[in-house]
């Protein structure tokens, strides 16, 4: 079967939850049903903006009260639970059956410090492990133990991070809630719900199976690589996953306009008859839509990076740059900052993709640009005039 460049992106973007209209009211229903759609919302640390967890919500639904997206993550009856999926991510609570195998393999691939501390300090593992239980949830930063003090008072505060952290990729600690974005620990069976630990622990392969699955569902339609990627699982693994899913007729080995490896479509996938061309989303750069840089450029012919780790003079878009999709193509790039000292929502450089009409993306980008700000609680939007659209999006903003 042969799919079409413009198929393709249309398929990837009904099935991240882009082809539907956003509703008038997002209610914590609706936020459940799109963190089980996508299968995995990625956690990060950088808050220039607002944290990243909270975005693909907004670009997907609109406005919403991100209090409802903190019950489903920290609130009994949870909805979800904290664990690395794709880095680290908030995950369907039903999945975590799917995960002992990773929680199994820390205990032999775990990286750096991490494998050193659990091999050559189990008994102080297992004394992080103990007050875990004696007082959790607790912070890393609060566990007081014996060992060399720190000139702050605290007990090998470092290594009781890192042997908390192994505790954690191992499952036998996980995240109760976060307090601004510090973790807190807890055990498992104060977490996470009964009836998802009772439950049998698959094999290894068919985990990778499963999860090669809930990957081609939110993906649409992929390569081999994009399906590895979701869930950042095994090669060999993913692969043997792959070609049990052709053979059971769940996914379709396809041929993508402009793709140098085959594609693979989901047998619930669809071509949605019209994809809005005046619908704005701004992205996340963790956004699963576009968090495989690869995927990117081949679906939507944009190749977009990072730059928060490159040195500032280097930097060719900005710090924290996220693309705008516009209908069903990325036509921009701007890098915002929340600034909450002056209740701004500032852009610090707006970047037009080659060949686009930049009035109409300025128009469509200054809209979405106020639904934030209002979302955020800030008062204005600033354009700095940095980039080739700053000009246009600071006339469209007036």
């Amino acid at each position: 079967m042969k799919v079409s460049a413009s198929q393709a992106r249309a398929i990837a973007l009904a099935a991240q939850g882009f082809a539907a209209p956003r509703p008038s009211r997002v209610d914590a229903k609706q936020l459940r049903a799109l963190v089980e759609r996508l299968g995995v919302v990625q956690i990060d640390s950088v808050n220039v903006l607002v944290r990243s967890h909270y975005l693909p919500a907004f670009s997907r639904l609109g406005s919403y009260d991100p209090m409802h997206f903190d019950r489903h993550a920290h609130r009994a009856p949870r909805a979800l639970f904290e664990y690395w999926g794709h880095e680290a991510s908030l995950l369907p609570v039903a999945l975590q059956p799917l995960f002992r195998w990773r929680m199994e393999r820390a205990r032999e691939h775990a990286w750096g410090r991490m494998s050193r501390i659990a091999k050559k300090r189990p008994t102080f593992v297992q004394s992080v492990l103990a007050l875990v239980g004696e007082k959790g949830p607790i912070s890393a930063s609060e566990m007081e133990l014996g060992g060399k003090k720190s000139r702050k008072g605290w007990w090998e505060w470092s290594d009781a991070k890192t042997a908390i952290e192994w505790l954690f990729w191992s499952g036998q600690v996980t995240s109760a809630r976060r307090r601004g974005f510090e973790r807190l620990y807890d055990l498992p069976d104060r977490v996470i719900p009964a009836k998802v630990l009772a439950q049998p622990t698959p094999t290894e392969p068919d985990a990778h199976r499963a999860l090669v699955e809930r990957a081609a569902r939110a993906l649409g339609i992929a390569s081999e690589a994009d399906l590895r990627d979701y869930y950042r699982l095994p090669l060999a693994g993913a692969r043997t996953a792959v070609a049990e899913l052709v053979e059971a007729g769940t996914l379709e080995h396809v041929t993508v306009e402009g793709w140098a490896k085959p594609g693979y479509l989901h047998r619930a996938a669809q071509v949605p008859k019209r994809i809005d061309p005046d619908r704005p989303a701004l992205l996340s750069p963790f956004d699963s839509l576009v968090w495989f840089r690869d995927r990117t450029h081949r679906l939507f012919g944009m190749k977009y990076r990072i730059e928060i780790y490159v040195p500032a003079p280097k930097r060719v878009h900005g710090y924290y740059v996220l693309p705008f999709l516009l209908g069903d193509e990325l036509v921009a790039r701007v890098d915002l900052k929340a600034d909450r000292a002056t209740s701004t929502l500032r852009v610090q450089a707006s970047h037009a993709e080659p060949g686009v009409a930049k009035p109409r993306v300025a128009s469509a980008l200054a809209g979405e640009l106020s639904r934030m700000a209002e979302w955020l609680g800030l008062a204005r939007v600033e354009i700095v005039p940095k980039g080739d659209l700053a000009a246009a999006l600071a006339k469209a903003t007036r």
